[in-house]
């Protein structure tokens, strides 16, 4: 009966143990499982920023392309900025990616490593306990065998006794050996009985110390290892959805951006860049003489009607030919004028004569402030090359002067040849605003002949007036002065300084704030930083930039998509 107890109780224990062991392997399999959850939604949040940023990377407008010539557009703008927003929104998602996989997807890695090797261990050590007192009742069961056994021989050896002690026949040599056979099987019984109850002791004692230390400590081991396990897998789906929030605040601000961005689109103004960008410059035709074929007279034409005076006397008697002006189509025939030609060739004339008079003319500005930037840098140089000649002169030992001639002279023939350029193009200006309504000439002649007998060159010439697309700004007064004169010596630069001094300044006509940071590298430009109030000098006149002022001697030029501009109401009426 004894030992079906310990049986059934060895038994329960086992059973307690297996449950044990296939419940902890499920909350491992389920820690598995949750970690390879979020890694999906990891790699699915890294693919979908994949996809977001290739979108945007697709659509950003190429250099040296028609869409970068489009940008000056106010939409095309607002389209470039939801297209960087969505950059940056891209990376928000990346940023989820990044931290469930630091945060979540290493950590579970490394804790089911841990929770493997603590499990393992107190199985084991439930296992080398349930070992060990299986071991102890064995040995306490062989004890008791012999114990026993040797009891049983003790009896059969007295009774031997007894009976060789009681027979006449016996020789009394063989009683006494008889006798003490009896005796060495009582020694061995009692000895036998000492090392049973020791054993039993023994027994009782790990036996208690199983069930009432060791087996509850296993399993409190395992319900804390199982506790933690839960906690664990608790905060991790917490840091799950802390990760998305972390970053609602900057996918917010990028979803405000696309909507500013949206909503700084202005149609007037895009159609106002649209007029300036392909107005032609041609006067319309006059009205057309009434023609009297009742009388015997020669056709008269006036010389602003729509006829070509030229081809009527070069073929007299023929059918005159009408200039095509837009929205007329020749359905007879289609002739290419010596400009077309040239430019299906791709042969540009030099004095962009292809081109309608406004064109033209913005591109021979555009030309000559090019070239009067290339005068300002040679110039530069030469004042350069002068002072460190000045300095050899003082000081022999630092360098021959005579070193610094070549490059002075190659110098001054460079201005030589860029202020003939200049010249040339000038004369092209001149030719064109003189053909442009009386408004546009009499601005130009007034900015372009004032100073005949002088060479000055402004120090904020080409890159004042140049926007980043190589386009010309439609300022006046302010636009650069170079003649065919002879080289001007370093003395000269006092009085060009003195002259440039004298300049009128602009008047205030609005604030404006910026909107972002500029850095101003650029000759002409200014820096400002984000969130400063500067004044607006000159509004912007379809180039992209506006001349702002910082104080009385701080002023440059700014992206107009930097800033937000305040205009006085009273003031636009100037410009």
């Amino acid at each position: 009966m004894l030992e079906e107890r310990m049986g059934d109780c060895w038994s329960r224990t086992k059973d307690q143990f297996d449950n044990l062991e296939k419940h902890t392997q499920w909350g491992i399999e389920f820690v598995e499982k949750y970690t390879k959850f979020v890694k999906e939604r990891s790699e699915i949040e890294t693919n979908y920023a994949k996809q977001i940023r290739n979108l945007s990377k697709k659509y950003q407008p190429k250099k040296n392309s028609k869409e970068e010539e489009e940008s000056k557009y106010t939409f095309c703008r607002a389209f470039l900025t939801t297209l960087n927003e969505l950059n940056d929104y891209a990376g928000q998602h990346e940023v989820i990616s990044e931290d469930l996989t630091s945060h979540i997807i290493t950590e579970l890695t490394r804790y089911l490593q841990e929770l493997k090797t603590e499990r393992k261990s107190h199985f084991h050590d439930g296992r080398k306990a349930q070992q060990h007192i299986e071991s102890s009742w064995k040995q306490l069961e062989a004890s008791k065998k012999r114990f026993e056994r040797e009891c049983k021989e003790a009896e059969r050896a007295q009774q031997y006794f007894e009976k060789m002690d009681a027979d006449i026949n016996v020789t009394k040599a063989d009683v006494e050996k008889a006798r003490q056979q009896a005796q060495m099987r009582h020694q061995m019984a009692n000895d036998s009985k000492s090392e049973y109850a020791a054993y039993l002791q023994k027994f009782n004692q790990e036996q208690n110390e199983h069930y009432y230390t060791v087996i509850p400590n296993i399993f409190q081991k395992l319900q804390d290892m199982e506790e933690k396990r839960i906690e664990r897998i608790s905060v991790c789906m917490k840091k799950f959805a802390d990760v998305d929030r972390q970053v609602l605040p900057i996918v917010g601000k990028c979803l405000d951006g696309m909507t500013n961005a949206a909503e700084s689109i202005e149609p007037k103004a895009d159609s106002k860049q649209v007029v300036e960008s392909f107005k032609s410059g041609f006067e319309p035709p006059g009205d057309v003489e009434f023609e009297d074929y009742g009388q015997a007279m020669k056709r008269t034409v006036s010389e602003t009607s729509l006829s070509n005076t030229k081809e009527s006397k070069e073929k007299p008697g023929g059918k005159t030919k009408g200039k095509l002006w837009p929205f007329i189509k020749n359905k007879n025939k289609i002739t290419l004028n010596s400009h077309v030609r040239n430019l299906i060739e791709g042969s540009v004339p030099e004095d962009f004569s292809h081109l309608p008079p406004e064109q033209r003319r913005k591109k021979l500005q555009g030309k000559i402030d090019e070239l009067s930037k290339d005068i300002q840098k040679e110039m530069d140089q030469r004042d350069a090359l002068t002072k460190m000649k000045d300095v050899y002169i003082k000081n022999p030992q630092m360098g021959d002067p005579a070193s610094v001639d070549p490059r002075l002279t190659e110098i001054g023939q460079n201005i030589e040849k860029l202020q003939s350029e200049v010249q040339k193009f000038e004369g092209w200006l001149a030719e064109v605003e003189e053909r442009m309504p009386s408004k546009s000439d009499s601005q130009r002649k007034s900015g372009l002949y004032e100073t005949q007998n002088s060479t000055t060159v402004s120090n904020n010439c080409a890159q004042d007036r140049e926007s980043p697309d190589g386009s010309y700004t439609e300022e006046q007064n302010s636009e650069v002065q170079v003649k065919a004169q002879p080289i001007p010596t370093p003395t000269t630069t006092t009085e060009f300084d003195d002259e440039f001094d004298d300049e009128e300044v602009l008047p205030t006509i609005g604030t404006c704030k910026a909107l972002y940071p500029f850095e101003g590298h650029n000759e002409g430009t200014i820096s400002v930083a984000e969130g400063e109030l500067l004044y607006v000098i000159e509004e912007d006149k379809g180039d992209g930039w506006t001349r702002v002022r910082r104080n009385e001697d701080e002023e440059g030029y700014v992206p107009t998509s930097y800033v937000e501009v305040f205009l006085e109401t009273n003031a636009k009426g100037q410009w």
